[in-house]
C-alpha cells in the first residue's frame, strides 16, 4: 500500500469516526425517534447504519495507520518502499 493510500485511509477513517456519531445525535433528537419513550424503527435503523460505519471507519482508520508507520520503519532501515 502506498503511502498517499495510508494517509486516504486515515482521513476516512477519522472522517466517518466523527461525522456518524453526530449524525446519531441528531437522529435521537429527531422526534421520529422516539413513541412513548420506546425507540421507534426509524431510530434503530439510523442506530445499525451508524455502528457499521463507525467500525468500517475504525477499521480503516487501523489500516492507514499501519501502512503509515510500515512506511517510517522501512525510510528508518533505508529500505526501498513503493509510494
Amino acid at each position: 500500500m502506498t503511502f498517499r493510500v495510508s494517509w486516504f485511509l486515515l482521513l476516512v477513517g477519522v472522517w466517518n469516526c466523527v461525522i456518524w456519531p453526530n449524525f446519531m445525535y441528531n437522529i435521537a433528537k429527531d422526534p421520529r425517534s422516539w413513541s412513548g419513550g420506546e425507540p421507534t424503527g426509524f431510530f434503530l435503523v439510523h442506530l445499525v447504519l451508524v455502528v457499521v460505519n463507525v467500525a468500517i471507519g475504525l477499521a480503516l482508520l487501523v489500516l492507514g495507520l499501519r501502512g503509515i508507520r510500515a512506511k517510517a520503519r522501512a525510510s528508518e532501515s533505508g529500505e526501498q518502499v513503493r509510494g
